[in-house]
């Protein structure tokens, strides 16, 4: 099983992949062959809607090729992504459903704080509204594009789902991962919630957090 793992940071240039460096370090220290994603973002050329998403998908297609010149025999990728990283992990888990030539099946998904609804996200305007950028307007405006990229919208994503997800969280409010998994549960997903209670926004990626076994404990249930 290869884990691909896709950092947060609100689609923001700021902020890259090195800060998922120490937890992706922590999951390869357990066995697991784990590729970490890069993708375009906001501040960068080509960076927001649709760019971002376009460079998920073309990064788990390039993830095959990558193992195969590893000499890893992998069958399928298990998704994990952190807050927005969260959003593209689910989005691109639903994507699965039609997959591109060459792309390796993705057998489940783990979001750690994810932002999985964007029109919601887009109300309460969280980071200074960065969802409203990220996409190009409101969920009146591109209505279309909320509905592509909003994971709740693109429910049931068909593969056992994971969220993780700290009730101090100052970032993505915690209670948006309870109200999504009911609604993935209600689609037919087979889907459940991890609370960490006291958690914050980033004790869900770091290995020396206290709550780090419940965070592994929930991958390794889908790996």
């Amino acid at each position: 099983m290869l884990i691909v793992a896709i950092h947060g940071g609100y689609w923001r240039a700021a902020y890259g992949l090195d800060h998922l460096r120490p937890f992706c370090l922590a999951l390869a220290s357990r066995g697991f062959p784990v590729a970490s994603l890069e993708y375009r973002r906001l501040g960068q050329s080509g960076g927001g809607w649709p760019g971002t998403l376009e460079d998920i998908e073309s990064g788990l297609a390039s993830v095959a090729v990558g193992a195969a010149d590893k000499g890893l025999d992998v069958s399928g990728v298990l998704l994990v992504g952190h807050s927005a990283g969260g959003q593209l992990a689910l989005w691109a888990a639903a994507r699965g459903k039609a997959l591109s030539p060459g792309r390796l099946p993705v057998v489940g998904v783990v979001g750690l704080a994810p932002v999985s609804d964007l029109v919601e996200a887009a109300r309460r305007h969280l980071s200074g509204g960065v969802v409203r950028e990220f996409l190009g307007g409101s969920p009146e405006e591109v209505p279309a594009r909320y509905q592509e990229a909003s994971p709740v919208e693109r429910l049931p994503l068909g593969v056992p789902t994971v969220v993780v997800h700290g009730t101090d969280d100052e970032d993505v409010p915690y209670d948006m991962s309870p109200a999504y998994v009911a609604r993935a549960r209600a689609a037919g997903d087979d889907a459940r919630l991890v609370t960490l209670e006291g958690g914050g926004h980033f004790d869900v990626i770091e290995p020396d957090s206290r709550f780090w076994p419940q965070v592994a404990e929930a991958i390794e249930s889908l790996a």
